[in-house]
């Protein structure tokens, strides 16, 4: 059994290390089904504190691929294919430009982003647009939500900021959130895989965490509407706060060499 593991999974992380981040998969996937965003985010937190930088953004997107399939594809009816025109003419766009400077990017400064971007999220303001211009905000949203999501790999706020001035139901934000996420998922693969990353070694690790994660999908979209957000936001919040200040340590310590 520890041999096929070890065909499976990458080299560069242990059996324990590849089983938290399936776990992870799991119970990010949750959340998101559950509340519409913030999986994305976790899961980038968790991933970021234990895999190689390099691989990190790539990764990362991949299994988030697998899981806003899952997602959009069990609340599809929820999907309003216009939404889905406006953001994708954008997201195109975005991944293009984003996928020319992103490899240049170091390490540390991989993490930093990532650190402040997690706070961001959890803790700012996301921009809101007019009711009345909130398609084509769609078209702007895509562009800048790939673009970032090329850097910091979950910009899942932006597109729910517009979102959420359409006036859906709790279903069709989940669901239309899920599919402008799938979009710029598989625009960051094609752009990755433009570049020359490797996914081979990574394989086996990203099937587990998507299978994982459509599982956590079905759990949370059982959830869909039944729990106590409040409760769960202040300690979702508070981890989030957690792992991103962890980040900022460790870009901080190999910016100043310490």
């Amino acid at each position: 059994m520890d041999s096929l593991l070890a065909l499976l999974l990458p080299d560069s992380l242990s059996t324990f290390t590849s089983a938290v981040l399936i776990a992870a998969s799991f119970v990010t996937s949750a959340i998101t089904a559950a509340l519409g965003l913030g999986g994305g985010i976790a899961l980038l937190a968790v991933m970021a504190n234990v895999m190689p930088a390099a691989a990190l953004i790539p990764v990362h997107g991949v299994v988030q691929l697998g899981s806003n399939a899952g997602r959009a594809l069990v609340l599809l009816k929820h999907v309003h294919w216009d939404i889905m025109l406006w953001f994708t003419l954008g997201a195109v766009f975005g991944a293009a430009i984003g996928g020319s400077i992103v490899v240049t990017l170091p390490s540390a400064i991989l993490r930093l982003g990532v650190g402040l971007f997690v706070l961001w999220s959890v803790w700012g303001r996301p921009p809101r647009f007019n009711g009345e211009a909130a398609r084509p905000a769609m078209a702007a949203a895509g562009f800048a939500a790939t673009l970032l999501s090329m850097f910091f790999g979950a910009a899942g706020p932006i597109g729910a900021a517009v979102l959420s001035t359409l006036g859906l139901d709790r279903h069709g934000f989940v669901a239309n959130q899920a599919a402008t996420a799938l979009t710029m998922h598989v625009l960051k693969f094609a752009a990755f895989g433009v570049l020359g990353f490797a996914f081979a070694p990574w394989a086996g690790l990203i099937v587990a965490m998507v299978l994982s994660g459509f599982g956590g999908t079905v759990v949370g979209s059982r959830l869909l509407g039944r729990m106590d957000e409040k409760t769960f936001k202040k300690g979702f919040k508070l981890v989030m706060t957690l792992l991103a200040a962890n980040l900022l340590w460790r870009a901080a310590r190999d910016l100043l060499g310490l």
